[in-house]
């Protein structure tokens, strides 16, 4: 089984164990034409190539179960535990000795506790996502008294005691708030590039 990493930084493997985040993006290594073929724009491309281009390229498929990233730590394992999955003969001893205590790239995907189900794939210019798909990735969206502007929108917003969101900085829309976490996750420069990007949504199953 794979798995996959959410920036914690930020919060999104938790707004995904949220239901708060439903979609990724994924830079794809996609030359025009294979996008153009994988987006249908080819008509007269051979289904084989296509195919193969998408078993090739695109990391997750439709349907597949792929495991959520998180440390044992954030797993809620007791750090004096010895209780680990059957196949893990990685961890020897109490978890906190464990490499994957508080490193989740060293904790194997069968031993994560929570899945998501890939449910669709589709491929696109990073700034093509609709503010919709901005929502899916997690951009918080806070109703305001303003004639100005109704919402604002903020991609490290957290909940307080009073069920509203606080956040470092608001926006006034939900790409504009996109486009920074995407440069803060990705890479400075990010959103500017506008590549090539698989879109993948999903459910959680767990």
């Amino acid at each position: 089984m794979k798995k996959i990493m959410f920036n914690d930084k930020f919060g999104l493997t938790q707004a995904v164990l949220d239901g708060r985040k439903t979609m990724t993006r994924r830079i794809a290594n996609l030359t025009q034409q294979e996008a153009d073929m994988l987006m249908g724009k080819l008509p007269d491309c051979p289904k084989s190539l296509i195919c193969a281009i998408w078993h090739n390229k695109s990391r997750f498929k439709v349907g597949e179960v792929v495991a959520i990233a998180q440390s044992n730590k954030d797993s809620g394992y007791s750090p004096d535990s010895l209780d680990r999955h059957p196949k893990d003969l990685s961890i020897r001893g109490l978890m906190k000795d464990s490499a994957g205590w508080d490193n989740k790239m060293f904790v194997k995907s069968y031993a994560c506790k929570h899945h998501i189900k890939i449910t669709n794939v589709k491929i696109e210019r990073l700034q093509d996502i609709s503010d919709e798909d901005c929502l899916k990735e997690g951009i918080v969206k806070q109703e305001v008294i303003s004639d100005e502007s109704p919402f604002l929108y903020a991609y490290d917003a957290f909940l307080n005691g009073d069920n509203k969101y606080f956040a470092s900085r608001w926006f006034k829309n939900p790409k504009e708030a996109f486009a920074v976490l995407i440069d803060k996750v990705s890479g400075k420069g990010t959103w500017e590039s506008n590549p090539f990007v698989f879109a993948y949504e999903f459910v959680l199953v767990d």
